[in-house]
């Protein structure tokens, strides 16, 4: 059995047993968890969050905060808007962070629903992992994620990549041990 249908057993059972799923999936960049979210979603009626809508604005990123491993996402905005809401199993509109222009910008609406995926770098902080049922690291070697990278975003964009976000990333792994406390390691 393959990792991913080790993880489609997994949701299976927890939404037997289960009020609420939450799904956390971390993991390094351009190493799958979007395509497997993606898949995911498909598959079951579920809500699906992206990190990366919750990167902190301007105003927020201090030499402070960016120096905290996990530091560049806003995971007081995204623990109080998202996962607090689920759990109280609301209707609510949280804004997305557009990476574009740097700040907030439109609202999404929310709907309960059973399966709630988390996908992104950071979801796994340790602000918000005791919030999940399920945890799943996304690992990747760096040749292959800069091969990815390049396709995906162009060699432009890669530079970013490779001088700024990798390393953030890279930090956020190592100092907090993320790898460790998945339930799940998939290595595409």
């Amino acid at each position: 059995m393959s990792s991913k249908e080790i993880i489609f057993k997994n949701i299976d059972k927890l939404l037997e047993y289960k009020y609420k799923v939450l799904v956390a999936i971390d993991g390094k960049s351009a190493a799958g968890k979007s395509s497997f979210s993606d898949l995911l979603n498909k598959k079951y009626d579920c809500n699906l969050f992206h990190m990366d809508d919750f990167f902190l604005p301007a105003k927020l990123k201090t030499k402070e905060r960016l120096q905290e491993a996990g530091g560049n996402v806003d995971y007081t905005r995204f623990k109080e808007e998202i996962l607090e809401n689920i759990n109280k199993n609301n209707c609510f509109k949280y804004q997305i962070f557009n990476c574009k222009v740097q700040e907030l910008t439109e609202y999404r609406t929310v709907t309960p629903k059973k399966l709630n995926i988390i996908e992104g770098v950071y979801s796994m902080h340790p602000e918000l992992i005791n919030y999940y049922n399920l945890k799943i690291f996304f690992d990747i070697d760096d040749d292959t994620q800069k091969e990815r990278i390049i396709d995906r975003n162009g060699k432009d964009m890669y530079k970013k990549f490779r001088d700024i976000w990798i390393p953030l990333e890279n930090k956020y792994f190592k100092e907090l041990d993320i790898r460790k406390k998945a339930d799940v390691l998939i290595y595409n």
